[in-house]
């Protein structure tokens, strides 16, 4: 199915990624009590925060994201396009880190878990997230160093 003007969209596929992530979050939540933010689970993971999830299940969902991302690029190849320096991919991780930590929150725990429960911090966390984002695009694009 070919949407006009988007001839690489693949509405169905969303769909379907978007129900497994939605089943998901509401499994997690309704299974074991806790929201299922990315970057909770892996600071968890990794031992960083000592409260919250238990670590075996936090150490499942992380392995989970991990394994689902080698199994899917073995089915699919994927062609990943990167910038031109490793910096900018550091640099990026690290205000993703910090921004994280401030906003006590990932894109996946405010966007999708805090965002069906009406959460008023993951509805304003996810707007900011997201007006950031479409202006960071907009400036680099308009400096020429989009790719």
């Amino acid at each position: 199915m070919n949407l006009p003007g988007f001839p690489e969209a693949a509405p169905l596929d969303g769909l379907l990624g978007g129900l497994m992530i939605g089943v998901a979050a509401a499994l997690m939540l309704l299974g074991a009590g806790r929201i299922a933010g990315v970057s909770g689970m892996a600071s968890r993971a990794i031992m960083i925060e000592r409260g919250g999830t238990p670590w075996p299940i936090a150490a499942l969902f992380v392995g989970g994201l991990v394994l689902g991302a080698l199994l899917f690029g073995a089915a699919e190849p994927i062609e990943a396009v990167f910038p031109s320096h490793w910096a900018w991919l550091v640099a990026g991780g690290l205000l993703v880190g910090f921004g994280t930590r401030l906003g006590s929150g990932c894109t996946s725990g405010h966007g999708v878990c805090g965002m069906s429960r009406l959460s008023p911090r993951s509805l304003i966390a996810t707007a900011s997230f997201m007006a950031s984002g479409i202006a960071t695009v907009a400036i680099v694009n308009a400096l020429g160093a989009g790719w």
